[in-house]
């Protein structure tokens, strides 16, 4: 009898816990971060991260009834193992959101995410053409064509005739590329050179020197944040700035986290962007000053793309009611507008991607700072294909 009495016990107790783990399960929701935490794009990973985390302490844990759950996976800069992981999140149902991630792992998992509808905010890859690839992906970054058609027109139209482009040679830069190309070469400028760098541990020095032989009045620009320290250092050893070349571009040249450490060497250099750390609003000082608090750095675009990027699912839920059925979600997030530290912006109730304004920035010292300072706007910026069509 007394055994019988304990089975009956045990059983109750298991029912118990499992009733108790399912309405736990049903008030907390759980958001992936697959970022790059090692390897190549590391420095990018964490600052998304870093901006992501600040916007859960800065409005708290609980929204729309629900605890937010974040957790952090390091794909290490492989494609692979972020295809693995996302894979793993999606089949074992272990997160109610994504929050992306390099281009690479958002190619490679794009029909993972759509078979498991799984509501993915990409706060990281700028490659335009990922968004197209699930209709579960929304995006908090940015487009390089957003940034580097812009900066194109901005060129032509101010006394840059002739360009020499050089750009690292992976997805993000081929795109970079060819929308300046595109945009340039419609507004009248001439491309005397294209150049692609490699990717992995490159050596800028042969590749400035035959953009000094070319004699452009500017580089256009795009390599990893990450690479500017070698790059500056080489561009000043070839003495393209002594030559009275100038740089351009979208704005990971002059990553606000890693400007001061340039010195004096990207002073002039002229970028199209959507975020500043300079940016002269209220809210832009109250997050720089938080951020800095934070993690003893000042903010970058990625950081304010993660901080953006929570916005928009915090919002989201609260419009949808806390419902994390993935249809609901992404509708919920399509359409939301809202002022951010970069200043105003929206996500395409269409496309699911991201509108904002692209500032016109100059590298200025000013107050013993150096700094992105924006000089001119072009209001809410869809994606070139978008605006196209």
């Amino acid at each position: 009898m007394w055994i019988r009495g304990i089975f009956r016990l045990v059983s109750s107790l298991g029912i118990a816990a499992a009733m108790f783990g399912s309405a736990a399960a049903e008030t907390t929701v759980k958001i992936g971060m697959v970022m790059p935490l090692t390897g190549t794009l590391a420095s990018a990973g964490k600052q998304v991260v870093a901006g992501a985390r600040l916007y859960v302490a800065d409005h708290g844990n609980m929204v729309a009834g629900k605890q937010i759950e974040l957790v952090v996976k390091d794909d290490g800069t492989s494609f692979d193992v972020g295809k693995r992981l996302i894979q793993e999140a999606v089949a074992n149902h272990g997160f109610d959101v994504l929050a992306g991630g390099t281009t690479g792992d958002l190619l490679a998992s794009a029909p993972i995410i759509t078979d498991g509808k799984m509501p993915t905010v990409i706060m990281l890859s700028s490659t335009s053409a990922v968004i197209d690839k699930s209709p579960y992906f929304v995006r908090t970054s940015c487009t390089l064509a957003q940034s580097s058609a812009i900066v194109a027109e901005w060129a032509a139209k101010n006394g840059i005739k002739r360009v020499v482009t050089l750009v690292s040679d992976f997805s993000p830069g081929h795109e970079a590329e060819a929308r300046f190309k595109d945009r340039y070469l419609a507004s009248g400028g001439e491309i005397a050179e294209s150049m692609r760098v490699p990717l992995q541990n490159p050596d800028f020095a042969p590749f400035l020197q035959r953009a000094r032989d070319d004699s452009p009045q500017a580089i256009f620009v795009f390599i990893p944040s990450v690479q500017v320290g070698t790059f500056t250092k080489q561009f000043i050893e070839r003495g393209l700035d002594k030559a009275g070349i100038r740089l351009i571009g979208p704005g990971d040249i002059t990553d606000d986290e890693l400007l001061p450490a340039t010195g004096d060497a990207m002073l002039g250099t002229v970028t199209a962007h959507f975020y500043s750390a300079a940016h002269p609003s209220p809210m832009n000082m109250a997050f720089v000053a938080a951020y800095q608090k934070l993690t003893g750095n000042r903010p970058n675009f990625m950081a304010v793309s993660g901080y953006d990027g929570m916005h928009l699912i915090y919002a989201a839920l609260e419009k949808a009611n806390g419902s994390v059925a993935g249809d609901a979600l992404v509708s919920a997030m399509k359409g939301m507008s809202w002022e951010s530290p970069r200043g105003p912006m929206s996500i395409d109730t269409t496309t699911g991607d991201v509108v904002h304004n692209i500032y016109i920035r100059k590298v200025e010292r000013a107050n013993g700072e150096i700094n992105n300072v924006e000089f001119a706007t072009f209001e809410a910026v869809k994606d070139v294909r978008a605006s196209a069509k």
